[in-house]
């Protein structure tokens, strides 16, 4: 049939799936994807090519998945990535664990190939609800393409509601090429939660009857406003605050309550907190794993825990439980900040005494270098004076990470970006994505010789879309964690743990940016001037690949 006079054709009243999922991602709020591309999700790449959303090419798909994971850490709204079928699905995996063990909001679309072909072994084909079931929300499947939008909307809410999570959308490529009505569903609402007037009475009667109460701040449901609000409260009644493992600066580095980080490689002092404490708060987060060294710390059904979180089935929790406040961190602290309490001596004495001794294990180390290998602690003491006060830091996993527990200035919400369930790779992805979504604020990465070459091929995309993180590659010859293990362990028996490393220096040159190799401790104030200056002055990214003796850390 003929489109009538003045009339436009039934084709140009719709769209394709793809044009409409880009549509409904925008209404979301979302500015930036992270794709590796794929023939299989083609019509998304058209539909992303005159949208404002930002389209970063990454060089790896667990790279990709690593910066929209970050960018999920940043921001209260899910990171997206958008890798290919098969081995591209498979390489993403790494970047879904992450989110999933962080509670990082996350959104990864993965093309399919063609309904027609589904159940025929075709080229590429896999069962991506068997691969991803078990570690995201939700696995959804475009298989009408009339709900398109109606999938982004739940896609993006399944992510940010209750545990923050990850969710992965499969899109067949012929599906997405349908066109449908280009009407975009509504964003979906998320629950917030909040106090009862029984939660308010609950918690001010166990502060009132606590002389050493540390709350606990942890996760990636924050906002920079709440943040402050909790600290100006916890200042005003001189109560201390911990932070979760790779977590630090919701309570900033230093303020008079902030008292240290609490997880793996934590000094002793913080450590002994969680068992001498008569009323834990956590904020955000549960005693998990990690915080109780192995579900061994806190385990006493007599201790007083408090948990404040969204997640009413307290996943991952370990140890006693008080009493539970279902909320998000921002709406939990709107109300905790109206709570009005007398201020304790003891309360005075606790928190002086745990900020004593946090203040002496961040104090820096001698700035002036000394005779012999370069030090990670003659770095850091050079570093850290030349910070300003938004500066944020990035690291993987690996022993190298503890100079930057130790002796980083966290002052605002995410200065610390990390892999929390102990991926290594991380560091630079997260970098990237750090400096994209801040660019001009100081972005700092810390990574392992090992870790390094896991994703050091990002460097690419970083030059290619301005990125300007300072990559501090820490070269001690080895997966050093490991080792410490295997010390203890196995003594004297050292094996599958020592590396052969290439000349990081001369490889981010070749991808652009500057890079400089350092090997004597006396070389590192110049060296670190020169990247700070190519930084600033020439907008490239910058390496310093620090040759250091093995067996040395921080802590």
């Amino acid at each position: 049939m003929r489109a009538g006079a003045g009339e436009l054709p039934a084709w140009q009243l719709t769209k394709s799936a793809g044009h409409v999922i880009v549509d409904s991602l925008v209404a979301h709020g979302v500015t930036r994807a992270y794709v590796v591309p794929g023939e299989s999700f083609l019509d998304v790449l058209d539909g992303l090519h005159d949208s404002p959303i930002d389209t970063v090419v990454c060089r790896h798909e667990g790279g990709a998945t690593y910066m929209a994971e970050a960018d999920g850490k940043m921001k209260q709204l899910p990171g997206v990535a958008m890798v290919t079928r098969g081995p591209g699905a498979a390489n993403a995996h790494v970047g879904l664990h992450t989110a999933w063990q962080d509670s990082t909001p996350l959104v990864l679309f993965v093309g399919l190939i063609p309904f027609a072909h589904r159940d025929r072994e075709a080229f590429q084909e896999f069962d991506i609800k068997a691969w991803f079931n078990s570690g995201a929300k939700r696995v959804m499947v475009l298989d009408h393409a009339e709900r398109a939008s109606e999938i982004v909307a739940e896609a993006m809410f399944a992510a940010m509601s209750g545990r923050p999570g990850p969710v992965v959308v499969g899109l067949p490529e012929d599906v997405i090429r349908e066109h449908v009505d280009p009407a975009v569903h509504p964003v979906i609402p998320v629950a917030t939660g909040g106090m009862t007037t029984a939660d308010a009475a609950a918690i001010t009667a166990a502060l009132l009857d606590s002389t050493k109460p540390l709350f606990v701040t942890g996760g990636n449901d924050w906002s920079q406003a709440a943040a402050d609000k909790l600290t100006a409260w916890l200042e005003k009644h001189h109560l201390p605050a911990a932070a979760e493992w790779r977590t630090q600066g919701t309570v900033p580095f230093d303020s008079p309550s902030y008292v240290g980080p609490i997880g793996y490689g934590r000094p002793r002092p913080t450590y002994d907190l969680l068992e001498e404490t008569d009323l834990l708060i956590f904020v955000g987060t549960v005693p998990g794993d990690v915080i109780t060294d192995g579900f061994v710390c806190r385990q006493d059904w007599n201790k007083k825990n408090f948990l404040v979180t969204i997640d009413s089935s307290l996943r991952g929790r370990s140890g006693p439980v008080s009493w539970q406040i279902v909320a998000k961190p921002d709406v939990f602290i709107r109300d905790l900040v109206e709570i009005e309490l007398p201020v304790k001596e003891e309360w005075k004495a606790w928190t002086s005494r745990m900020r004593k001794e946090q203040k002496a294990f961040a104090a820096l180390p001698p700035a002036a270098p000394g005779n012999g290998p370069a030090r990670m602690d003659t770095l850091m003491a050079n570093l850290v004076p030349t910070l300003r006060h938004d500066a944020m830091v990035t690291f993987g996993a690996g022993e190298h990470t503890n100079w930057a527990h130790r002796y980083f200035p966290t002052r605002r919400y995410a200065s610390m970006l990390s892999a929390r369930n102990g991926s290594m790779g991380y560091s630079v992805p997260s970098a990237i994505a750090a400096s994209l979504e801040t660019p001009g604020r100081r972005v700092i990465t810390i990574a392992g010789d090992g870790e390094f070459l896991m994703n050091g091929q990002e460097l690419a995309t970083a030059a290619q879309y301005g990125a300007t993180p300072l990559v501090v590659v820490m070269d001690n010859q080895e997966y050093g964690t490991i080792r410490t293990h295997q010390e203890r362990h196995y003594p004297d028996r050292v094996s599958g743990t020592q590396l052969k490393n290439p000349d990081f220096a001369l490889m981010a040159q070749a991808f652009g940016g500057l890079g400089i190799r350092v090997e004597q401790d006396h070389d590192i104030p110049q060296a670190l001037t020169a990247a700070l200056k190519a930084i600033d002055d020439d907008n490239v990214f910058a390496l310093i690949h620090l040759i250091v003796e093995q067996r040395v850390k921080a802590y």
